[in-house]
């Protein structure tokens, strides 16, 4: 049974440093179609984009924005940071408006590093951005898209002309090493505050639940903005002295021929991801790959079946966590057990099920609310950067409420069983359906409408955005007309799959509307149902 080390420091930059000087030449990290890299050559990488970075001004505790896919640049930029003793802030590269200039605002981000296709939408926020200081963009042909944008500005290609570093800070497992941002029930997106300790603690995890090891290879198609690609994949890779395979976005038909060519032993399925690889048509050689262990999130029964009967998977391993809590919850290798969030991690966390309404434990078999606490210094979030009520109010009776509920079976098992809060995880990204209901309600076609979950017709755990609207009495549009309005103001990964036209929407005696109630209701004036997403 695995047991923390109180003497090991759990930071980045010593865990790079060790592993750089132990595995010599070996390989770590590439993309799919690129050439591999040694951490040592990653070290080398880290260090002289570091000190480019300290001379635009970035030193320990500076939050640098980083707007990136998955790609070397962002692996360098994560590494480097994390030499300096500063702040990564993982931002979505696809966000823009209210959503992007949020987040950038929320975070106290004085630079910014990000892909070149993300400079129109910062275009659009620039003026409302008064505490960002530089952007530096990533891509070729972008000196066309930077004139006019008010800050120091310049291509990230620059971080390879000659700087020195006068000297390297000393880090801390308790020294705040990343922000992710994560919806609220309510509200915008909070900003998670993640110590070293806690980052290193979700690799810890794969690494002591999946058996990553030396001779691991991470095939790895999660965005690496979210802890589940970039820790729990790559930061894991990183520890065990293994070996990952970046992919910049999931492709369903490019899976198992990759995952063939690159020798992968591992992956995590999230969401939807798997109903996408059970749709592709089957083939031959579906089983011809190395890979033995799938982490997933969750983990039906029909997606357990499935991966195990068709791609001839051995070990697929369900978890259970959040940016905030890390992953409590672990499935054991060489136990079967579809539909479970998996068992506690109690070397690193407890856990208990409350009763909403008593706050009082419930008995193993019945419902309550999932609530966590570590049992590991660092091992969760130092709170939300800027929300101190929010954090006062996540941690009461001293344990983190999740806002999901579940029940505890006699084995140990967790089973996952609705979202209590008001919130819609779709795609692996959590949206508030307030933040969705304000960017709609200012239109003059919408007289009110309230966002809500609905189950996802691809098997996964996931949701849909369900759109419940009044229409204004002039002009009375029907459900298509303004599904289409929906999207023109929605991010793409917010668009509804359902708008439904009511005459009024329930609600409850302080005028807030009913969700649950919405989510029974049957009677619709109108519906329309997206063919296509």
């Amino acid at each position: 049974m695995w047991a923390p080390d109180p003497h090991a420091n759990w930071c980045l930059p010593q865990v790079l440093r060790r592993v750089a000087a132990e595995s010599g030449d070996a390989p770590w990290i590439q993309m799919v179609d690129g050439e591999p890299l040694s951490a040592a050559s990653c070290l080398a990488r880290a260090e002289q984009t570091a000190a480019w970075l300290h001379a635009q001004g970035v030193s320990a505790g500076t939050h640098v924005g980083v707007m990136l896919g998955n790609s070397l640049a962002l692996i360098d930029v994560w590494l480097a940071l994390g030499l300096l003793g500063a702040v990564h802030v993982a931002i979505n590269p696809e966000l823009e408006g209210k959503f992007l200039r949020h987040q950038l605002e929320l975070c106290d981000v004085r630079l910014l590093i990000a892909e070149r296709t993300a400079l129109p939408a910062l275009r659009e926020c620039a003026q409302r951005l008064p505490r960002l200081d530089s952007l530096w963009w990533v891509g070729e042909d972008a000196d066309a898209l930077a004139p006019g944008l008010p800050w120091r500005q310049g291509d990230f290609a620059q971080r390879w002309q000659p700087c020195a570093m006068p000297s390297w800070p000393s880090v801390s497992p308790g020294q705040i090493a990343m922000i992710m941002c994560t919806s609220g029930t309510t509200g915008p997106a909070k900003a998670v505050l993640m110590p070293h300790a806690h980052c290193y603690l979700f690799a810890l995890g794969s690494i002591v639940h999946l058996g990553v090891d030396r001779s691991s290879v991470y095939y790895v198609v999660l965005p690496l903005f979210h802890a589940n690609g970039l820790l729990m994949q790559v930061y894991a890779s990183l520890v065990a002295g293994g070996r990952a395979v970046l992919r910049r976005r999931f492709s369903a038909s490019a899976w198992r021929p990759e995952l063939a060519r690159h020798g992968c032993t591992h992956t995590h399925v999230l969401g939807a991801i798997g109903a996408f690889l059970l749709a592709q048509p089957e083939q031959p050689e579906d089983r011809v790959h190395a890979l033995r262990v799938i982490g997933a999130a969750p983990n039906p029964p029909a997606l357990d079946e499935g991966l195990r009967r068709r791609y001839g998977v051995p070990e697929v391993v369900p978890m259970y966590g959040m940016t905030e809590v890390n992953i409590p919850l672990w499935g054991r290798l060489g136990e079967v057990r579809a539909g479970s969030c998996g068992r506690l991690w109690a070397e690193a966390f407890e856990l208990d099920i409350l009763d909403p309404q008593s706050q009082r434990p419930v008995a193993a078999g019945q419902s309550g609310e999932i609530v966590v606490r570590p049992r590991i210094a660092h091992g969760f979030m130092a709170g939300y950067h800027r929300m101190p009520e929010q954090t006062v109010e996540a941690w009461r009776g001293l344990w983190f409420h999740t806002g999901d509920s579940g029940r505890l079976a006699a084995d140990g098992h967790v089973e996952f069983l609705d979202r209590i809060k008001d919130c819609i995880r779709r795609r692996g990204e959590n949206l508030s359906s307030s933040v969705i209901e304000d960017l709609l309600s200012g239109h003059p076609a919408i007289a009110e409408v309230a966002a809500v979950a609905m189950p996802s017709p691809l098997p996964g755990g996931e949701d849909e955005v369900h759109l419940v609207i009044v229409p204004s009495a002039d002009p009375a549009l029907g459900a298509a007309e303004l599904a289409a309005i929906a999207r023109q103001r929605l991010p793409r990964w917010a668009w509804p799959y359902a708008v439904s036209v009511v005459d009024a929407l329930p609600k409850t005696p302080t005028g807030k509307p009913r969700k649950q109630a919405l989510k029974a209701l049957q009677e619709w004036r109108e519906r329309w149902i997206a063919s296509t997403d």
